[in-house]
């Protein structure tokens, strides 16, 4: 089930100070989450991931999450300390063609010696809002007797 993300998740992962983490996970199930930079929305409605390493942990555990059907976490945090977590499905890698070489040239424009192994198209499942206070109004309405016994003396 693709979703589409609101304008204010969008300005959060496009933003060049936000702090972008994908966490994958590998063949056993371990995670392995990762500072990613090269996250941003696409033309297309999807995350796209410039992957510069072909041969990095990053990029076999989305090549078995295509394979497997599996999600992935995308954890963005603002300058502002605003958090949301998107998760999404990864369903094509470009590794050629105009999406491609656009990235490569862009990228080698900046970094004569940058590498790109391919853009990975992520599309986006859904989009948590993981702000204190609204997780927990959200998890009290789920679970309104999840309290702590002393809570309830007040």
């Amino acid at each position: 089930m693709t979703a589409t993300l609101s304008p204010d998740v969008i300005d959060l992962l496009n933003a060049a100070d936000t702090t972008k983490v994908l966490a994958t996970v590998d063949a056993a199930g371990v995670p392995h989450a990762v500072v990613k930079h090269s996250l941003h929305l696409g033309d297309d409605g999807n995350i796209h991931y410039l992957e510069l390493i072909e041969s990095s942990s990053t990029n076999r555990n989305l090549v078995r999450s295509i394979w497997f059907d599996r999600q992935v976490a995308i954890s963005l945090i603002g300058r502002d300390g605003r958090t949301v977590q998107i998760k999404g499905r990864p369903v094509k890698i470009h590794i050629t063609g105009p999406l491609f070489l656009e990235h490569y040239s862009r990228l080698r424009a900046s970094d004569e010696n940058a590498d790109l192994a391919g853009v990975w198209v992520i599309e986006p499942d859904s989009a948590i809002d993981q702000d204190l206070a609204t997780r927990r109004a959200a998890e009290a309405a789920r679970h309104p007797h999840f309290i702590h016994l002393d809570r309830l003396s007040r």
